[in-house]
């Protein structure tokens, strides 16, 4: 019933700014983390964002910081991605992952991804 849904993938310009979407349903927002993932062809799956359900605190993995900005409505059960000066690099596809804590640890969905991908 857990269902993850990532849209506002596409094809860029090095430079540009691009901003992913997923809604969450069927879970209790608030007893799971939000995580961005991506995984780019012959490359291992890379965690890129996190924000928490409790506090809002936001994570960012290296290659992504000062660029990306994650952020989360939790009354709409979203999580945004907004990227921006994307480079070649961030070519991936993007996964929009529900990580759970307290009553929920242990549990994790997945979105079927979103594809981004930046021309060079």
């Amino acid at each position: 019933q857990v269902q993850l849904v990532e849209s506002g993938g596409g094809l860029v310009q090095p430079g540009m700014s691009l901003r992913l979407s997923c809604v969450a349903s069927g879970l209790i927002f608030a007893d799971y983390d939000m995580n961005w993932y991506r995984q780019a062809p012959g490359k291992e799956r890379e965690l890129v964002a996190t924000v928490t359900g409790l506090g809002g605190v936001t994570h960012y993995g290296d290659p992504v910081k000062g660029r990306f900005t994650i952020s989360k409505d939790d009354e709409k059960k979203m999580v945004f991605l907004q990227m921006n000066s994307l480079k070649p690099d961030d070519t991936a596809m993007y996964y929009c992952n529900a990580l759970g804590f307290d009553i929920t640890s242990g549990e994790t969905y997945w979105g079927q991804g979103t594809q981004v991908t930046v021309s060079s």
